[in-house]
Formats: C-alpha cells, structure tokens, sequence
C-alpha cells in the first residue's frame, strides 16, 4: 500500500497513519485522492512558512481557516487535558467570543517585548512572526524596497508614533523639541504631546495652490534650538489637499546633516506608490529612522492597528521592546487573513484601481467644479486627496460652506470634508488658526474628497451626483434644514441601480 506522505504539521494535521486507518472504512481510492487534496491545502501552508513571503494568488477561504485552526492548536489553551493554574491561561467565558478568535487567545510578545515568542502559545507567536514577514513583504513590494524589518503593533497610527518618539527619548536624553511641519490632524499633533515633548510648528508656504514644507524654516529652528535638544523631524506623506506630501528627501538630508532622527508619518500611503518612493528616495539620500502606517487605511480591515517600519532592525527592535505587556493579536490576525486571502496579485489590483479612481474623481470634479463657477485646486503632488474650491459659495453666504457640509453628511455621504476660511481651534494647548486647512490663511474655503483603496466607480458617482444636488439646492439659496434629506431607503437602491447600469452601458460601448 502507497504512503500518503506527511504534511508539515503531521504532529496535529491528518497523517499518513490516519489516512491509511480510514482506508478500512472507505475505499482506499476515495481515501488516496482526499489525501491529495488536503495535500494540496499543506503544500501551500509549507511554502507560505518555508518564504515568509505573501503567496501571488490568494488563498481560499478553507486553506485560511484550517490554517488558523492548526496554529490554534499549537497554543496551550486549546491541549487536550491542559491543565492551567496561572492567572492569564486564555480562559474565554463565550465561546463566540473565542470563535472570533479563533481560539487563538493569548495574544502576541510578552510582558518585556511585543515581538517575542511565548513559550505556551506557539501558535500565537508563529502567527505573529508571519505577519510580520508578510506585511514586510507587501511594503517592499509598495515601493520601499530596502526596508529591512518592521511589526504591527495594536494601536493606531497615533499611539504608534508616541512609541517612536518615546524609544528615540533614551537615545537623546537632552532633547525637548519635535520639528512638525504643520498638518491639521489631531492625533499626529496629539502623538507628540502625549509622548511629553513640545512641538515646534513649522508652517507651510503657499507654492500655486499647493501647501508645502519650508525647508528654510526648518534649517532656522535647528539653529535657533541647537540640534542636540530636538528629538528628531515629524513629518508626513499622506494628507489632505491642500496640502501635500512633505519634501521628505530634503528633509532626510538635513536630518543627516544635523544628526537628528526622523519619523515619518505615512498614515495612508503605503496605497500610493509616490508616498512609497518618496520614503525610499528619502532613506537613499539621507535619513530616515521609522515609518508609521495604519492597518485600515492601506488594507481595508477593522480600526485598531499600526505597522512600524525602517531601515535598521535594531532600531525597530528597540521600539518593539518599548511597547510594555502583551498585545492583542486580533490586528495581525486580521490583516494575514486579508492578505492571504489577496495573495500580491490581488493587493497590487487594488492598488491599480485606486490609480484609476483618483483620475477619474479628477476629471469629474473637475468637470462639476466649473459648472458652478468653482474649480478643482491644482494640487499635483498629493497623489490621493483633492480639494474643490467653494469661492463662490461663500461669498453667497457667510453659511454656505458648513451648510453644505452638513447636507453632505444627512445624504449619506462620508469622508468629504468642508474647509471654511477662518477656523480657530485649540488642540492639546496649541491654537491653530485656520485650522483644518494647513495654514493660518488659505485663500478660499474648500471641499476634500479622497481616492483611497477600494474606492469603486460607483462610490465617485453616486458622490458627484448627490453633490451636484446640494450646490444645486445652495445655488437657488434654499434653507437646506428645510430641503429633505435624501435618506428613503428606496431612492438610494433607485440611485445606486442607476449608477450601475450607466457603468454597464459605458463598458458595453468601449
């Protein structure tokens, strides 16, 4: 009789032993080709652990799920008959909760390191290792290609810069200062502070319509500081225009020039190959230290994670052991399941149609801006955020622009944003003028709309059209409290068909 040879986890997995028991209760023929099918399933799971990379086609639900199911078996609270008397033995008290899970309960590190391994959760820890390695995989594939370690951690893209910020501490004991050039988003702000060091807002200047970093200002403030009292630069790729991506290779040369760490924030551009180059360029020409994205900007799975990266695994490692206790596993489980179930050819088709939505929102906003007499901000070097102008608008009243923020958000329209001239907002202490803007005084109000990943034709139309409707309704200066929301559950359906045969009509034609 033929051995069925055995799979990598012949210690849990169905082995050739129990495969040739089953054959004197089904025919051996049936029993041989089952084998080879499971066979199947374990060959991709050998070659997923042997490369540590993300497979090219994704996988099946089914080759995810019995993955996950051995890597819970190899942790201590699912053993037969395991026995625990501590006081954290991944007892769960619902089983729905621990099927979420996948009864994979004891989280990823330990008490001194995220990153280590536990001894009674092997599953857990191989998990965390993987993803590791695959999410690393998927950043050089982005565009970083020299990046040399990175991990996710469970918390979001603000709390992970503090991380970074309070590693860098032990390294330059001295130093107060962060250099920022401004962005108006508070947690990046909000990262600082709480990390206990002082900002020093470095403001944009004004180059056409777009906001850009002044690369003078922040050689002045290294000269008026000193560079041994400045923790290191804070800066950003992804942002909302008017503002656009920091000058980050300039900035990586004068942070080798000084000696001064450099942090950057890349909170949702590992979805946009320029962000990508633009870090790459900036570790070739001069320094960058780390780099912080979010898990559910760049992936499309739930809030709660961040993925550190750069260029000196020491340094990574350093921040990762910053991190005290155990961490929840339920970021990295998340984002390998998604991956896995994307395979590179799948993220990488995801990434080509954010490109073709960004140029076609473009065109169409462009096109919707000029019918009122508005025009789309020639912001070219944000390669995922683009602004409209609502000049007009706001000079028809002093209302307007908020109002038609508003009767955004009550059609069922998420994610645009209303920039009104003149806003003052303290954050952490800090006032901002103009704020949400970028700067003190920009020189009209505006309308943000983004192409992030996984953005669909769909969404940008049924966007342009309900907009088109509340500047319509503006225009005639109705009162939009007393214009009836459209929130009928049947004229959305009816809206959204629509949409979808006009895009069938448009490929039926090309």
């Amino acid at each position: 009789r033929k051995r069925v040879p055995e799979g990598p986890w012949s210690a849990s997995a169905m082995n050739a032993e129990n495969f040739e028991a089953s054959e004197r209760l089904v025919n051996a023929a049936y029993v041989r080709q089952g084998a080879e099918g499971r066979r199947a399933h374990e060959l991709r799971l050998r070659t997923l652990l042997e490369q540590g990379k993300c497979p090219e086609e994704g996988w099946e639900e089914s080759t995810v799920e019995l993955f996950l199911h051995e890597l819970a078996v190899m942790d201590s609270n699912n053993f037969l008959g395991n026995c625990g008397v501590g006081e954290r033995e991944g007892r769960v008290a619902s089983g729905l909760v621990a099927r979420r899970h996948y009864r994979l309960i004891h989280g990823i590190g330990r008490s001194g390191d995220i990153s280590a391994v536990q001894p009674k959760a092997a599953g857990s820890s191989l998990l965390n290792r993987l993803t590791n390695s695959i999410v690393l995989d998927i950043i050089r594939l982005a565009g970083v290609r020299t990046a040399s370690s990175c991990f996710v951690v469970p918390m979001a893209t603000g709390m992970s810069l503090t991380l970074c910020f309070l590693t860098l501490r032990h390294q330059r004991p001295k130093a107060k200062y962060i250099l920022w050039p401004r962005i108006d988003q508070k947690s990046c702000f909000k990262s600082m502070i709480t990390a206990g060091f002082e900002p020093v807002v470095i403001e944009n200047v004004l180059e056409g319509d777009e906001l850009r970093t002044d690369l003078e200002a922040v050689e002045a403030k290294i000269q008026d500081l000193g560079a041994d009292n400045i923790l290191c630069v804070h800066s950003t790729t992804s942002c909302f225009s008017p503002r656009v991506p920091d000058r980050l290779e300039e900035l990586a040369e004068i942070c080798t020039k000084h000696d001064i760490p450099h942090i950057v924030n890349n909170a949702y551009g590992v979805q946009s190959s320029k962000c990508m180059h633009l870090i790459q360029q900036g570790a070739r020409r001069g320094r960058i230290d780390a780099f912080v994205q979010s898990l559910d900007k760049n992936f499309m799975v739930p809030v709660g994670g961040a993925i550190i990266a750069g260029f000196s695994d020491a340094f990574i490692q350093e921040i990762s052991k910053m991190y005290p206790g155990r961490a929840s596993a339920s970021p990295s489980l998340d984002v390998l399941i998604t991956l896995l179930s994307l395979g590179t050819k799948g993220y990488q088709q995801l990434l080509k149609e954010r490109k073709e939505m960004f140029s076609y929102l473009s065109s169409e906003l462009k096109k919707l801006a000029e019918a009122y007499g508005e025009r789309l901000l020639a912001t070219p070097h944000n390669p995922i955020s683009l602004a409209m102008s609502l000049k007009k608008l706001d000079e028809q009243s002093g209302t307007a622009v908020t109002q038609l923020g508003s009767m955004l958000f009550t059609r069922q329209v998420s994610g645009a944003r209303v920039v009104p001239l003149g806003s003052l907002q303290t954050v952490s202490g800090y006032a901002f003028k103009g704020f949400m803007s970028h700067t003190n005084s920009y020189h009209c109000a505006y309308l943000n709309a983004a192409s992030a990943i996984g953005m669909s034709k769909q969404d940008v139309d049924v966007f342009l059209k309900r907009l088109d409707r509340c500047l319509k309704t503006l225009a005639k200066g109705k009162n939009h409290d007393k214009d009836t929301p459209m929130v009928n559950e049947e004229e959305i359906v009816s809206e959204m068909e629509k949409c979808n045969t006009n895009a069938a009509e448009g490929i039926a034609k090309s």
